[in-house]
């Protein structure tokens, strides 16, 4: 694609929407799979932040920089995105990103810079980097409507690709990014009673914060106006955002492995819209471990009993074979625990008959991303095996701790 066509086009690529015959098979709904990990960056995040960047080129010229604070993925989407369009391009990280991520940008051309501990930390030093570059500009990680405007996008291409309206289309969640996305996708093609599953992990769950605090532990539909004073206990601050009339939730340390949903603050616009959806969110939290196993089961691991594959991995014929970083692997915990999912859905659900079951028709956006490894699967098989000593996982579904059977 020619700089002048990528001016005047899309960047993204639209991605296939798949059946999962073998989701499909364990939850005993039709499972589709939204494959954003196809993406040129590997990650939905493309679509939101090649829109802004385009319209950084169009608005500010060929000299514009382009200057962003990310985890990983949102910085290798603004680098791909400035490659092809020919821009500069700086990525901050924090401290702690692997020397693979930081490889991978450079190879795209984007110039990186380390700093902070945190991603709260590593923002701030690029705010003030930006007031110090002549033709800098901010290029949002998530909380921008360009960039849910252009994630949206995904939702206009399911309704294209799906035979019907989907039962209930399952997301992970950090700073509120791909969940913006897709609420706004939603309005769009006329499914607001759709309901949304937002899955974040125990760890790093500032959005499931943020709805409880704002509808007093989900127990009003109404929102809510807390107050900002907490206990020296909590783990998280409260701020109120005037702008949009909410509540958000500073996190104070997060404890979670899934680096890419490691936002200490949702997105205030984000959390307004899920409060006012009519359809509303489900917001869903599970353990690490979980995800881990899950990331193991979507590659194609044997749900047999890991210990017995310490120095292999057993493939299963009929899974699909993707290597997913927990971010991603937290949306597919569902597919792999039908209990689960029957919590999750609720009780008009769990009385289905199996053939009413069959015809539900359920979407998994698979977002993408770049920070998994081989090393990490290996690393995932033993911190599972040693989880092997409980035998259900302890959930949280809209403010009510749930333990679900391992299967």
């Amino acid at each position: 694609m020619s700089i002048r066509a990528a001016q005047s086009d899309n960047l993204w690529t639209e991605t296939p929407l798949v059946y999962s015959s073998h989701i499909s098979d364990i939850i005993g709904c039709s499972a589709y799979l939204k494959l954003e990990n196809l993406q040129p960056s590997q990650s939905f995040k493309y679509r939101g932040i090649s829109k802004f960047a385009q319209q950084c080129k169009e608005k500010h010229g060929p000299s514009v920089h382009l200057m962003i604070a990310s985890g990983g993925n949102a910085g290798l989407a603004a680098a791909v995105a400035a490659r092809a369009l020919g821009v500069k391009c700086t990525v901050f990280l924090p401290i702690n990103i692997s020397n693979e991520t930081q490889q991978a940008l450079r190879k795209h051309g984007a110039d990186v810079v380390t700093i902070g501990e945190v991603y709260s930390q590593t923002l701030a030093a690029l705010r003030d980097a930006v007031k110090k570059e002549i033709n800098g500009v901010l290029v949002p990680a998530y909380d921008s409507p360009v960039c849910w405007d252009g994630h949206s996008s995904m939702v206009t291409e399911m309704q294209k690709q799906l035979p019907r309206q989907p039962d209930a289309i399952f997301c992970s969640v950090g700073g509120g990014g791909l969940i913006g996305g897709i609420i706004q996708g939603c309005k769009n093609v006329g499914w607001d009673e759709v309901p949304i599953v937002a899955l974040e992990t125990t760890g790093s769950n500032c959005f499931y914060n943020a709805i409880a605090i704002n509808t007093q532990d989900f127990t009003s539909k109404v929102p809510i106006m807390p107050s900002t004073q907490v206990e020296d206990s909590s783990p998280y601050t409260i701020e109120i955002v005037g702008e949009y009339n909410v509540a958000i939730p500073h996190m104070k340390s997060l404890k979670s492995r899934a680096a890419s949903l490691g936002a200490t603050s949702p997105a205030a616009g984000v959390v307004r819209m899920a409060v006012d959806r009519a359809g509303g969110i489900k917001c869903v939290c599970v353990p690490d471990e979980m995800a881990m196993r899950t990331a193991r089961l979507f590659g194609g691991e044997s749900p047999c009993d890991v210990k017995r594959y310490a120095n292999a991995i057993t493939i299963l014929p009929d899974d699909h074979k993707m290597l997913t970083e927990l971010a991603c692997s937290t949306t597919l915990t569902p597919g792999y625990n039908r209990e689960f999912l029957s919590h999750i859905l609720g009780p008009k659900f769990s009385a289905l008959s199996p053939e009413e079951r069959k015809e539900k028709c359920l979407v998994f956006v698979v977002c993408g991303g770049v920070k998994i490894s081989f090393e990490e699967m290996r690393e995932f098989e033993e911190i599972v095996a040693a989880a092997q000593v409980e035998n259900s996982w302890r959930v949280q579904i809209d403010g009510e701790e749930i333990q679900v059977p391992k299967q």
